[in-house]
């Protein structure tokens, strides 16, 4: 009798599904209802903070190992990290309409090779370079409505950050402080959810205290990095997997 392995096929399922929430956010961005886009961003960010959770719930490397959740983990985190905001930012006429495609060919080309680098994720809880938030990017530079040059050269230099080997705090894995990160991440996105909501109206001060996550969470990533404790602990960098 041939046991199939249903509890497994359904997280991959379930991280499948990430790509159907892709086509929703393109339908979203085509008919410029951004907020809608963002929305369905949202959904596919929380498929991709569980998926982790469930594969290794369910043991999905152990009995199905023929198929690699983390491969198609990346291909669908390209689509809906990477392809669709960039492209909402230009479709938005957030970029300068000169060379704004440019600046998105430079986010593409510079985040897939980000993802395939072997030390994109280290073994002990780290990304190393620019890790794709590109989604959180283009909503910031989407609410504050800066000036599209200014827009432009922000996407550039996290483009270029891709490659410069920083390690940043993978929220659900790395150690130190993770129960503070974990619940800064949490109230941080419910006030994101909150600016989403009234996406047409602007908060200004809301999106500026909002920026206090980020600061805190580069702040981490750096101190972490330049501790004598964390020099001495690098080691060989791993691949990108679940988070």
């Amino acid at each position: 009798m041939i046991r199939i392995p249903v509890a497994a096929w359904l997280v991959h399922l379930y991280t499948a599904a990430g790509a159907v929430l892709g086509l929703l956010i393109l339908e979203a961005i085509a008919e410029a209802d951004y907020r809608a886009a963002f929305l369905w961003m949202v959904a596919a960010t929380v498929i991709d903070s569980t998926d982790g959770v469930l594969a290794r719930l369910a043991r999905v490397t152990e009995r199905l190992p023929s198929v690699r959740g983390d491969r198609l983990d990346d291909i669908v985190d390209y689509v809906t990290y990477v392809f669709l905001p960039a492209y909402l930012l230009w479709h938005a006429a957030r970029l300068p309409r000169e060379w704004g495609l440019a600046v998105v060919a430079v986010v593409l080309v510079s985040s897939a090779l980000g993802f395939s680098l072997e030390r994109a994720k280290t073994p002990d809880g780290f990304f190393t370079g620019f890790p794709s938030y590109w989604n959180i990017v283009a909503f910031y530079l989407y609410a504050a409505e800066l000036p599209p040059a200014a827009n432009a050269v922000c996407l550039l230099l996290l483009s270029a950050m891709v490659f410069v080997p920083v390690r940043y705090v993978y929220p659900s894995r790395t150690v130190p402080l993770r129960a503070l990160t974990i619940g800064l991440t949490i109230v941080w996105a419910m006030l994101l959810l909150f600016l989403l909501m009234d996406l047409r109206t602007r908060h200004p001060t809301l999106l500026a205290v909002s920026l206090v996550y980020p600061v805190y969470y580069t702040g981490l990533s750096l101190g972490l990095m330049l501790t004598p404790a964390r020099r001495e602990s690098r080691g060989s960098a791993g691949t990108r997997s679940r988070g």
